[in-house]
């Protein structure tokens, strides 16, 4: 099986019943979103999401995120507290996902949510809202990508690595953001950051006026999508907070600023050079993989700053760098 490519600049209304059609047989769609592309499936299907699973070779222990087409079918799925709520009004649609309690007997099956009593809620903007809403059902959609692995940000990411097992990839051009979704969970009037990503933990602070709390070394219990230690990998190592580089590395770079020994670099990738973090976290997967192409055995990756934006793409770089089973 090969994929089918639609591209929605030109036959939008085809792509949508294309993909309702594929989705309705129980058949997982690569779909754009603003922040990266996602393999989506009915979320109410058992058989649909075991072929997520099947399809990314994905852990049954690593929860899926569940996304929406508007608020009023959030609340027919989980319960908010006025925390979550103001933040949903703030956020949504946008890169931002909500850990929420799953209510009793509300469709969604046990796979998506890993068995757990809560729910991860998104609610996505452009073709993928229009998409939920002709599909009538929310959709399961983690990252288009093998597990483990770098995220796709285009449709030919995705063809790349999953296109002889799917049958529908809809191309939406290059996703805006470039990174995940950022995912909170409130609990005890507090608000506990469980991975970082396109909403700066900043801006959650100044909507809520609430200190958005950081986790303390690695999770213990895999809440949310993305908390695995070992993730966003590319084949090659990544070097972290690199000064200099190795002879054949290659070479990601924040900012137009020389690097030490960089003429010796494989290739070099600037993520931004006027050090745009917005600009960087586009840019960060797609650089991956461009670097990863090249076939070095390591990618040096000069240091990021921590702030904003920063956050999410020195959580993505720390993940893919981790060790490897």
């Amino acid at each position: 099986m090969t994929a089918q490519i639609i591209d929605i600049t030109r036959d939008r209304d085809g792509a949508l019943r294309q993909a309702c059609t594929v989705l309705g047989d129980g058949l997982p769609v690569a779909i754009p979103t603003e922040t990266v592309y996602g393999l989506a499936a009915d979320a109410t299907n058992p058989a649909a999401i075991t072929r997520i699973y099947e399809t990314k070779g994905r852990p049954r222990f690593n929860p899926l995120i569940c996304h929406m087409s508007d608020l009023d079918m959030a609340e027919r799925y989980a319960d908010f507290d006025p925390i979550s709520r103001r933040l949903a009004e703030a956020f949504w649609p946008g890169p931002l996902t909500l850990i929420l309690p799953l209510k009793p007997e509300s469709g969604i099956h046990a796979l998506a949510t890993a068995g757990l009593d809560t729910i991860g809620i998104r609610l996505p903007k452009g073709f993928a809202s229009e998409l939920i809403r002709a599909f009538g059902k929310p959709l399961a959609a983690p990252s288009a990508n093998t597990s483990g692995k770098v995220s796709p940000t285009s449709a030919r990411h995705v063809a790349d690595d999953l296109g002889e097992k799917l049958a529908l990839i809809i191309d939406g051009g290059a996703a805006p953001v470039g990174v995940e979704s950022t995912i909170v969970r409130v609990e005890n009037g507090m608000i506990r950051l469980l991975r970082p990503g396109g909403v700066a933990a900043e801006e959650i602070e100044k909507a809520t006026g609430l200190a958005v709390i950081r986790p303390e070394g690695p999770a213990a219990i895999i809440e949310a999508p993305g908390m695995l230690a070992s993730h966003y990998a590319p084949g090659a190592a990544v070097r972290l907070n690199a000064d200099h580089v190795e002879a054949g590395e290659a070479l990601i770079r924040l900012g137009s600023a020389p690097v030490k020994g960089m003429e010796l670099a494989a290739a070099v990738f600037d993520l931004s050079p006027s050090g745009d973090l917005a600009q960087a976290a586009a840019n960060l997967f797609d650089y991956l993989k461009r670097a990863d192409a090249t076939g070095a055995a390591s990618i040096a990756v000069t240091p990021i700053p921590d702030h904003g934006l920063g956050e999410a793409i020195n959580d993505r770089l720390a993940r893919a760098a981790a060790p490897r089973e």
